[in-house]
């Protein structure tokens, strides 16, 4: 494929909101997971959420979105000029001709459970000022999106669990290249629910502690939150740009069970293969790997198994939700800005929380941020049912 600029880049998440602050945390080797205090959650875990957002209002006139997802939504929006990039680029295009695709899992489920608390106790109805379509619907965020950016462009959310926001950036590359679309604002929103948290742990997923990916004890996720957007463009010599495009994608499907891995990684190992294949490079090109990594045993074992089956046991590589926590579907995007970021300020970001590599894992695994001249970096996300999608960064001429 022919690559696409990141013309623009924004995340909020537990680590801060805005580039800067999320560029800060990683350098500073700080994380952003804390004891969970989220809502009536009595749980003893950890989870990596965004302050203040109950704060956060929507823009006026949107009320009909109104939900936790969405205000995160706009927060992420507001940061690093992203908004003004949007303009600009639908000023160029035309607000027709730019897409929008974003990942989410749970969208706006608080809302509804919210509603559920305060349903009708004689005949059990939900509260009448509830909006499903406006906030729990999936695709309520890119319609919210939508309309706050002023785009009138192709639109739709992949729900694809942990991958959603991963293999939103291969549906915007195919529209472009069917002429279909010229740009795209890409992207995950995933926020805090009830059943989210007592969902992971019902499955004796979640960590106590903050999660400790490919670590010898590691004993599960922390659930986090997190919006992450990218404006997509065609690579133009006078285009101003961040110096960082999409080089490849590849995305595979091995539904070998609902929520484990296959033990020997095939599907990871078909998605990464797959993005090599799209990005024309060979895997000793790579210099870097964010991995899925997401503490639990069967999964961190499974990656790393795919990862040596395909580039061997010395690429550089580490887990950043031992920082961010496991921001479900909005992993995908988060991910894909932190790559950016090692790609654009030269070091590739360390695994937080690891004491002891599992030997298991036969991985070159980084404890610690490393200062390196990165040309390309695969960020790899991979969903429940097997749902897995590998992207390729790179460094633009």
């Amino acid at each position: 494929m022919r690559p696409l600029a990141l013309s623009r880049l924004t995340a909020t998440s537990c680590l801060g909101t805005g580039l800067a602050a999320t560029l800060d945390a990683l350098q500073s080797q700080r994380g952003g997971l804390a004891p969970c205090r989220f809502e009536t959650a009595k749980l003893d875990t950890c989870v990596g959420e965004v302050p203040g957002l109950g704060d956060e209002p929507l823009p006026s006139g949107f009320a009909p979105f109104e939900s936790r997802n969405n205000r995160l939504a706009w927060l992420g929006l507001r940061q690093d000029g992203f908004v003004e990039a949007v303009a600009r680029s639908a000023a160029r295009f035309g607000p027709r001709r730019i897409g929008v695709f974003l990942g989410t899992s749970t969208s706006g489920m608080l809302e509804t459970e919210i509603a559920y608390q305060h349903r009708n106790p004689q005949s059990g109805a939900l509260p009448a000022e509830f909006n499903y379509a406006g906030s729990h619907n999936c695709y309520s965020v890119a319609a919210f999106t939508r309309e706050a950016l002023g785009l009138e462009g192709p639109a739709a959310v992949i729900s694809t669990a942990c991958s959603s926001s991963a293999k939103v950036f291969g549906a915007a590359q195919r529209m472009m290249a069917a002429g279909i679309i010229d740009a795209a604002v890409v992207g995950g929103v995933d926020s805090l629910c009830l059943t989210t948290l007592y969902g992971f742990h019902s499955l004796q997923l979640t960590s106590r502690l903050p999660c400790r990916p490919f670590d010898a004890a590691r004993d599960g996720i922390s659930i986090g939150e997190a919006a992450a957007f990218a404006l997509l463009e065609p690579v133009a010599p006078a285009e101003s740009h961040l110096g960082i495009g999409l080089f490849g994608f590849g995305e595979s499907s091995d539904a070998y069970h609902l929520s484990s891995p296959h033990p020997e990684g095939q599907g990871a190992r078909a998605a990464m293969q797959r993005a090599l294949k799209s990005a024309a490079i060979d895997p000793a090109a790579v210099d870097y790997i964010n991995l899925h990594g997401t503490g639990t045993i069967s999964n961190d074992i499974a990656e790393s198994l795919a990862v040596e089956a395909v580039f061997g046991r010395d690429i550089a590589c580490s887990s950043t939700k031992g920082a961010t926590g496991h921001a479900l579907g909005a992993a995908g995007a988060l991910e894909a800005v932190i790559c950016a970021l090692a790609l654009k300020h030269g070091f590739l970001p360390g695994g937080l929380n690891l004491q002891v590599l599992d030997p298991a894992c036969r991985v070159r695994y980084l404890a610690h941020n490393c200062p390196a001249i990165v040309q390309y970096a695969v960020s790899n996300s991979f969903g429940f049912g097997g749902t897995n999608c590998s992207l390729i960064f790179g460094l633009l001429d």
